[in-house]
This record gives C-alpha cells, sequence and structure tokens, in this order.
C-alpha cells in the first residue's frame, strides 16, 4: 500500500524569469533568423508554461509521473513542476458529512430513525486516491455502515432492557466517542482522520412511534404516582406520631386506619377533596 511522501517543488517565480530569458532567445532567434533556437526555444517555453501552477492553503497535488507516485506537495504558494507529471489535487480542508436519517433496529429489534454527522479531513493523500476508488464515497459508505453497527449494539432506552448501562438515547457522549473511534478504525484504510462524529438525530420509526410515546406517558405517570404516595405515607406517619407524642388524642387501631385512610385519600386524590362532618362515632 502506498504512503504519502513529500516532496519539493521548483518556485514558480524562477520558472518565469527562465521563461523571459528563453522568450528573448526565441525573438532574437527569429531576427537573426536562427531557426534552431527558435525551434528549441518554443517547446522549452510551452513546458516552463504547462508546469506552473499555484497551490493554496490546506490544498496540495499528488504527483504521478508515467504511472509512479513520485510525491506530494502540500506547501502553498507559486511552483513549477514536471509539466510530464499528472496533478491531482486533494483538499486537506475539515469536511462535513451529514448523514441522511436511515431505519435501522435497536439491541431489542425496535426499528428506529438515525442519523449522524461526521467530521473528516484527509491525513494521507497517497492512501485516499490509490488505496480506495473514490475516498469520498468510501467515506459515505463507511460512516453509514458504522452507525447502522453502533445502532444494533445498543437499545433505543432502558425502559425495556433496565440493566443497560449505555443506551442510544441517554448515553450520547459515550456513543458519539464509540462511532468516532469505530469510523477511524474503519477508515485508516483510506486515510482518512475522523475529527468528530456525533448522532444528531434519533426517534423510534413512525410505526411504533405512538405505542412507544404512550408506553412512556404510563411509565411518567407511574412514577408521579408513586412519588405522591411515598410522600404522602411520610405525611401520615408524621401526623400519627405528632398526635401520640403530644397525647392530643388516644386513637384505637380502628380509628387509625380510618384517619390514615382519609388521608391517603387526600393527599393522592386528582381532584380537591369535599369534607363530609361525622357528628357521630364510628361505633354507632
Amino acid at each position: 500500500m502506498k504512503e504519502e511522501k513529500s516532496t519539493t517543488a521548483v518556485s514558480g517565480y524562477i520558472a518565469i524569469v527562465v521563461l523571459l530569458i528563453v522568450a528573448i532567445a526565441i525573438f532574437a532567434g527569429a531576427v537573426y533568423n536562427n531557426t534552431w533556437m527558435v525551434a528549441l526555444g518554443i517547446p522549452i517555453s510551452l513546458a516552463i508554461l504547462k508546469g506552473l501552477t499555484v497551490i493554496n492553503p490546506n490544498d496540495s497535488n499528488v504527483l504521478i509521473l508515467f504511472g509512479d507516485y513520485i510525491g506530494t506537495v502540500k506547501k502553498e504558494g507559486f511552483f513549477w513542476i514536471n509539466p510530464f507529471a499528472v496533478r491531482k489535487r486533494v483538499s486537506l480542508k475539515a469536511r462535513n458529512l451529514n448523514g441522511h436519517k436511515m431505519k435501522v433496529n435497536d439491541k431489542l429489534g425496535n426499528p428506529i430513525e438515525i442519523a449522524a454527522v461526521t467530521v473528516w479531513m484527509v491525513k494521507d493523500t497517497a492512501k485516499a486516491l490509490f488505496a480506495v476508488d473514490d475516498y469520498i464515497q468510501y467515506v459515505q459508505v463507511q460512516s453509514e455502515a458504522a452507525v447502522r453497527h453502533l445502532a444494533n449494539l445498543f437499545a433505543y432506552d432502558n425502559f425495556e432492557d433496565e440493566e443497560a448501562t449505555i443506551t442510544l438515547k441517554d448515553g450520547a457522549q459515550q456513543v458519539s466517542q464509540m462511532l468516532e473511534r469505530e469510523l477511524n478504525e474503519r477508515l485508516e484504510r483510506a486515510g482518512i482522520d475522523v475529527i468528530e462524529a456525533r448522532i444528531t438525530h434519533l426517534a423510534y420509526a413512525p410505526e411504533i412511534a405512538s405505542a412507544m410515546l404512550q408506553r412512556q406517558q404510563a411509565t411518567a405517570v407511574v412514577a408521579a404516582r408513586k412519588q405522591i404516595v411515598e410522600g404522602a405515607v411520610g405525611m401520615v406517619e408524621m401526623a400519627l406520631e405528632r398526635l401520640s407524642a403530644k397525647d392530643i388524642v388516644q386513637l384505637d387501631e380502628e380509628r387509625k386506619a380510618a384517619m390514615v385512610s382519609n388521608l391517603l385519600v387526600v393527599l393522592c386524590g386528582e381532584k380537591s377533596v369535599s369534607p363530609v362532618v361525622n357528628t357521630g362515632t364510628l361505633y354507632n
């Protein structure tokens, strides 16, 4: 597998000076009817012109001479390069790959929609051009495969898998780190460095979204009711202890049960309670 090697190029300004000298020689040959000078000067000037190139910041030129990789010029500036060498421009800038939404199954088999954004750049120009057919398409395909694989490893949430320590919904940081690590492993062959990878869209598939929403709502209601009941029991316990400690009233077991029942109804009820005054006793 080819690996990147840096190479230098002749300054383009030196080539311009040589071109001016050759142009003067051609003019002098034309004036003094020196055909040899003209015949040699024209192809030399054309070769100089063809070899002139400009390399912008964060760009590179990969040079191939007669099928042989001779090096990569990464230094920005104005250069003259062998006119017989094929120059292939490779950008070294960071790029965004905004993946489209994909429908996949999570660890528990639930259909979900997921999408990710990947920030990447070319690290090795030789691998990018010679190790794969099209490195941009290679990044797209491998990114999609990595996201699918990651979605299959974890559950969407821990409603069905309570022992799950990492889920797609709640473990965003860990999931993003794992995605970035897997992408770097997959794209190393193409000389690509993944700077960042994050999940940008995560949702249940439309066909089960309604059912999952109802399940989440039911879970929230149960959790809220549990909290209310725990608070109500604590308040009833505190009331009984205070009444007993201050010896305000002596309650037998039956009256305690009635008091607990009434307090729980008042504290746990969803609507305002209308009190009923009992003028008798519990025994009449």
